[in-house]
Parts: structure tokens; C-alpha cells; sequence
């Protein structure tokens, strides 16, 4: 559904409805930029908002004389202008405004800004192509080459000092490969791998989910403690500076270049073209391509190439004259909403699903979407009957955007938030400080599941063979009750499970019989504390050395582990406090499941990856990236996101982008998937 379609043309308007119009757009346009630029939690899709403010512009055109001079036409996203915002972060003021382009939604405005931008500039013009990165813009100044400061737009004329948490980010360089003074623009984004991990993560934890990779981005980079945005795995793009006379060129293509050498991140896919209408085959493969990306992109950003032109066709208040944006259109699909179903996790968050008729939605069926928690369905009002839109944020995960009310059907009843657990059906509660509906039953049968479905997960415990259907029938057999049964399970029993040949029985019997040997981290995973990950699960394995050592810490020493914090040591402390935790520890004992750190000591450190640094990009065919980077770990390897001089090797599969370009250029040794099978003679 366009939301175009619901605005009365504007010859249609009388004067009093027109100013009426433009009062009501400018209040909604001011909301939503404030909740998009300051607070990271918009309540509309950018289409949403990119027509309203079409709108506004059009409107303001018929009207000149209602054009105010606040209006949001006429500024940057309003900031907060005092010395520190809400967050504490201190403001910094750009001496060059941080500009926002001029957005175009068709090919056929584009061939109009190219006849405008061609007058002006007296002569045709070549133009530099660019993905428009879906992120948040910085600013960052080096002095003799070293990074002094990091700033966001804020509202274009003054902004926040981030610098501590982009110094967290290891793409962009703190030292750059030639001792220059200089101030450079580009984009803070967040892969579509570490967004989606994310937002798992925080579901998981009964927090508010971000609506997509940039309110991803926008969030981790605004913190006060840089650790935190440290484990948001953000990374970056450098496109801009107005000071091309530092760099010696005199073309935007040639700025990239000159960036790839002072050891920036430089997006690989721009392309310079002679006339405006070679654009729409760039448009055409990258809208083919989009979905594949490891990185959100929501356009095309096209740049004279001409440094000079570019001087001196200028700005107006608020655009470049010498650049604009192509948005694409929002791929999205009605459907119907045909139940709603509430499913209990692993840490009891109760979570409700819309089942819609299926739809293909870039490139795939869906037939579900996650409605978060009861807040969100409620502030989405969607009801068993209605017709929504779907889209997928971030271009990965299926979301309802709206609701169309016209098509409602007249009986829909507000959908009627749970009390009780689905499973177990106990009461269900609000725990303070979530927005998430919790069944807190440690002896809830759904908990129960997805606990051992998750303990026996490769980042787990890695029990090959033992999967959810393994594990219903497990359970619908009364052949467990909880997890150490496991280790409890005879090759006799596992036969009378459907599909369940001797041979595997016996084949899961030795794979559980292997995990008792795991070093600890994996099992400490596998425990499900709230909040800790494997990462997590490693550095405290690490420092403790020992499960029981863990399990007897108090909160304040694990608070004080570098990369822990006390929100972790709060969680940790609360699960081991319980009554049933100890007697599972005292089981998994008994059944002789190693509680010890089993350090790179233990590695064969002959083999060819022991001890180097490496990195991982692209896509793989035999191997997952996770899979790949914990069995290099368990080897010996420490596995990095960026590649840096310390790199001593990456593993490449297909569609690799800029970590390929920096290997290469820093002479460091790079191999595909084949190699590392090869050399490791490693099976997953």
C-alpha cells in the first residue's frame, strides 16, 4: 500500500485545509525524526516517512506563504541543543554542516535532477555511484594522522562526541598510513549477521528489539560505556571529505581510491558513468543484488564526479546541488492474519507469532513474523482477520508494518494478551524492567525443550544427531526429564524412537558420550544463563578456570572480568542461587562432564592454524561462518571480525567485499574454503 494514496490532491485542498495539513505534517515529521534520530525507536518505515515528507515539500510549494521557517523541509532531523543530550554525550559543533541529500523515488526524477544539475553546471557531467549504506552518519578528524575525534550529525550543525566507541570499532583506523590532518565523512552500520544475532539476543532477554540494522547501529554507537557498543560488532564505510586538497585529487572515484590507501573502509561498488541514463543498469543489479549484501543498503546515491563542479554548484541550507539520492521502493506484500500464537523460549519469554497467509517477500515464503512481546502487538493493534503490510527489517527478518484498517473486517476483536503460560500454564509475569511476558516455572515442559535443544546446539555442547525432533521424542517418551538425563540414555532405549536404526542410537550415544569432554566454555553455553553467549562463556571459563570456581563467585568479582559488566554478574549469580541449578551441577558431575578450562595448551600446536590471527568473509558453501570460527578457536586460532597488520591470514568465500581489498593490499596471506578443508582435514 502506497501512503501516498491517502493524502486528497492538493488542488482539491482549500487554503484553510492546506494550512491545516501542513501544521498536522510538520508536528508528525518533528515526532518521527526525533524518535529516528535521538531516541533509535521510530514508529514508521522510512517509505512512511519519506511520502509524508514529499508531501509536506509539495504542499509548501502550492503554499509558499504557509512555509514556516521551522519546518522539518527546511532542517536537518531537530537534535537537542544543549551542551550534553539525555544520554550524557557531549556535543560537538561541526565546523563544515553535516548536509542530508535530496531524495529521488523514481528514474524519471533522477533524469530531471540530471537536466537541472547539467544547466547549472554548464556542461554534462560524469557521475560517481554509490550504495546508500542503511546507517548512521559520523564524522571523523585525525591530526597528523591520528584520531582525535568521532562525531554523529546530530541535527547537521552539531552533533555528539563519540569517539571512545568508535575507537571500539576495528574497521576504522586510529592511525592512518600517512600522517595527514584531516576531517572524513561516512556511515556506521551494522552486518545483517550481527543485527540479526542481536535482536535474538535481546528477544531472548525479554528486551525491546531494534526495528532494523540502522536503529541498530545508531543505538550501539550512542552509548555511554564503550563496551558495550564493542560487542555490537559494528562496522563502517568512509566516502566523504570536504577537504579534497589534503588528498590531492580532483574526483569522488579518486577520493575512494585515496581512502583505501590511508587504510579507510571504503565500499568496493561504486562506478562512474558518462550520462545520467546508464544509471537504471546499476540501479537494476543492485536491487537483484540487495538482498544478498551482508549490509543493509536502502538506495543509490549519485555524486558528480568533479570535485570542482562539485565546489562549485554548492549547497542550498539544507542538500548538496551536487548529489542525490535514489530511495528504493519498499519491498513489502499485503496478507491476512489468520491466527496469532503465543510460544514459550528457552528462558520462559512468552512471545507472540502472527500465521499469515503465505507470501514471497525478497525471495523467500513467509508465512510467520514474530510480534516481539504484548506491548508491541498492541501498539500494532493486529487482530486474527486484518490485513497487513510485510516487509523484512533490515532485509531479514519478516515484520508486520501496518495494519489496513479500511480492509478490517467488522467483528476483528483486539487480540487478548495471555495470563497464563501455553505450556504449563502458570501464571505468567511482567519482570521489572522488561517489556517481555515471562513464565518463571523452571519446570515448564516448553522451557524444558528449548533448554535441551540448546544445550545439545553446536556453540553448545555440540551433541551431533540430537535436534528438536530428536528431542520432542525424547521428551513425549518420558526418556528425559531434564538435561543430564541425557548422559543417563542407553542405546537400547533410543531405538524405540521413530527412524531410529542401531546404528543411530549408537551413533548419538557416543556423540553424547563426547560432550562430556568438552572444555568448559561450551558447557557454561550450554547452561543458558540470560545474557551470556560464547564469548561470554570462554573469557569466564578463562579467568575461572573451573565450573565450581564460577558457581561459588560472587557477583562483584565476575562484575570486575573485563568484557563481563554487572548486568552479566547479576545473571550469572541469580541462575547459580538456584536451588535446581546446584542439583543439575551436582548430576552433570556425577556423570563425569568435565567442569575444567581446557586451554590452547592442550592444542596440537603443530597444526597449520595454531596461534595465528585470522579473519573470516563471505559466503561459505560446506562450513557456517560460527561453525568455522569455533573449530579454528578450539584449535588454537584467535579469530578476529577486521583485518588489521596483525592479521596473519583470511579465509575467503564468495561475495567478499572491502576485508579482501585490505588483505591484498597489506601483502597479508589469504585462502578460500577448499584450502582450510585441505589444510585442516576438518569435517564440521
Amino acid at each position: 500500500m502506497n501512503p501516498a494514496d491517502q493524502f486528497t490532491p492538493i488542488e482539491d485542498l482549500t487554503f484553510t485545509q492546506a494550512q491545516a495539513e501542513i501544521r498536522d505534517l510538520s508536528d508528525e515529521l518533528t515526532k518521527w525524526g526525533r524518535e529516528y534520530y535521538e531516541e533509535d525507536n521510530p514508529s514508521v518505515e522510512d517509505y512512511v516517512y519519506d511520502a509524508h515528507y514529499a508531501r509536506l515539500v509539495a504542499l509548501e510549494k502550492a503554499y509558499p506563504s504557509l512555509a514556516m521557517p521551522d519546518s522539518p523541509t527546511q532542517h536537518v532531523a531537530a537534535g537537542n541543543q544543549t551542551k550534553n543530550d539525555s544520554r550524557g554525550l557531549q556535543k560537538v559543533v561541526h565546523p563544515v554542516p553535516m548536509l542530508s541529500l535530496g531524495d529521488v523515488f523514481s528514474i524519471q526524477e533522477l533524469l530531471d535532477w540530471d537536466l537541472v544539475t547539467t544547466k547549472n553546471a554548464g556542461s554534462q557531467q560524469k557521475y560517481n555511484l554509490e550504495l546508500k549504506i542503511d546507517g548512521l552518519a559520523i564524522s571523523l578528524r585525525y591530526e597528523n594522522g591520528r584520531l582525535i575525534q568521532a562525531s554523529t550529525r546530530g541535527d547537521g550543525s552539531i552533533g555528539e562526541n563519540v569517539t571512545d566507541n568508535v575507537k571500539t570499532i576495528t574497521e576504522i583506523p586510529k592511525v592512518l598510513n600517512e600522517p595527514l590532518t584531516i576531517e572524513v565523512r561516512g556511515e556506521i552500520y551494522m552486518r545483517k549477521e550481527a543485527f540479526a544475532d542481536l535482536n535474538r539476543q535481546r528477544d531472548e532477554e525479554g528486551k525491546t528489539i531494534f526495528a532494523n540494522p540502522r536503529n541498530a547501529a545508531a543505538g550501539s554507537l550512542r552509548q555511554l560505556d564503550p563496551k558495550i557498543t564493542a560487542k555490537r560488532h559494528l562496522s563502517s564505510f568512509i566516502y566523504y571529505t570536504a577537504q579534497n586538497d589534503v588528498l590531492g585529487v580532483n574526483t569522488q572515484s579518486d577520493v575512494l581510491e585515496r581512502f583505501r590507501q590511508l587504510g579507510f573502509p571504503v565500499n568496493s561498488s561504486n562506478k562512474v558513468i558518462d550520462r545520467m541514463t546508464e544509471v537504471k543498469d546499476y540501479i537494476d543489479e543492485y536491487t537483484i543484488k540487495r538482498d544478498n549484501l551482508p549490509y543493509g543498503i536502502d538506495g543509490v546515491v549519485v555524486k558528480v564526479n568533479d570535485l570542482d563542479v562539485e565546489n562549485e554548484l554548492g549547497n542550498t541550507v539544507k542538500i548538496p546541488r551536487w548529489s542525490i539520492a535514489y530511495k528504493f521502493p519498499p519491498e513489502e506484500a499485503l496478507t491476512v492474519v489468520r491466527d496469532i500464537t503465543w510460544t514459550v523460549g528457552r528462558t520462559g519469554v512468552v512471545t507472540p507469532t502472527a500465521i499469515m497467509d503465505p507470501v514471497f517477500l525478497a525471495g523467500t515464503k513467509v508465512k510467520r513474523a514474530s510480534l516481539h512481546n504484548p506491548d508491541y502487538l498492541q501498539e500494532k493493534d493486529v487482530r486474527i482477520g486484518d490485513t497487513v503490510t510485510l516487509h523484512k527489517a533490515g532485509d531479514i527478518i519478516p515484520e508486520v508494518g501496518q495494519v489496513i484498517l479500511k480492509k478490517r473486517p467488522a467483528d476483528a476483536q483486539a487480540y487478548p494478551i495471555p495470563v497464563y503460560c501455553p505450556s504449563c500454564k502458570s501464571k505468567l509475569v511482567h519482570v521489572q524492567g522488561e517489556v517481555a511476558l515471562r513464565c518463571i516455572n523452571p519446570e515448564c515442559p516448553a522451557q524444558i525443550k528449548e533448554g535441551l535443544i540448546h544445550f545439545a546446539s553446536r556453540n553448545a555442547m555440540n551433541i551431533d544427531g540430537l535436534g528438536p525432533r530428536v528431542v520432542e521424542q525424547l521428551l513425549s517418551k518420558n526418556l528425559i526429564r531434564k538435561i543430564s538425563d541425557l548422559y543417563a540414555l542407553t542405546e537400547s532405549q533410543l531405538t524405540t524412537l521413530d527412524k531410529f536404526a542401531d546404528l543411530s542410537s549408537k551413533n548419538l550415544i557416543q556423540a553424547i558420550d563426547r560432550s562430556r569432554q568438552n572444555s568448559v566454555e561450551r558447557l557454561i553455553t550450554a547452561l543458558g544463563i540470560r545474557g551470556v553467549g560464547a564469548k561470554a562463556a570462554k573469557v569466564l571459563a578463562a579467568h575461572f578456570k573451573n565450573l565450581r570456581n564460577l558457581q561459588n563467585a560472587g557477583a562483584e568479582e565476575i562484575a570486575e572480568i573485563d568484557g563481563v559488566g554487572q548486568v552479566m554478574a547479576d545473571a550469572i549469580r541469580q541462575y547459580f542461587n538456584s536451588e535446581s541449578v546446584a542439583s543439575l551441577i551436582n548430576e552433570l558431575e556425577n556423570f563425569q562432564v568435565n567442569f575444567d578450562y581446557l586451554t590452547t595448551s592442550t592444542v596440537d600446536e603443530k597444526n597449520y592454524f595454531f596461534n595465528k590471527r585470522i579473519v573470516l568473509t563471505g559466503k561459505l558453501i560446506h562450513w557456517t561462518r560460527p561453525q568455522m570460527q569455533a573449530w579454528l578457536e578450539e584449535h588454537g586460532a584467535n579469530v578476529s571480525s577486521s583485518v588489521s597488520s596483525k592479521t596473519d591470514l583470511l579465509i575467503a568465500g564468495s561475495d567478499v567485499g572491502s576485508k579482501l581489498e585490505r588483505a591484498n593490499k597489506l601483502g597479508i596471506k589469504v585462502i578460500n574454503e577448499q584450502d582450510f578443508i585441505n589444510l585442516s582435514n576438518a569435517k564440521k
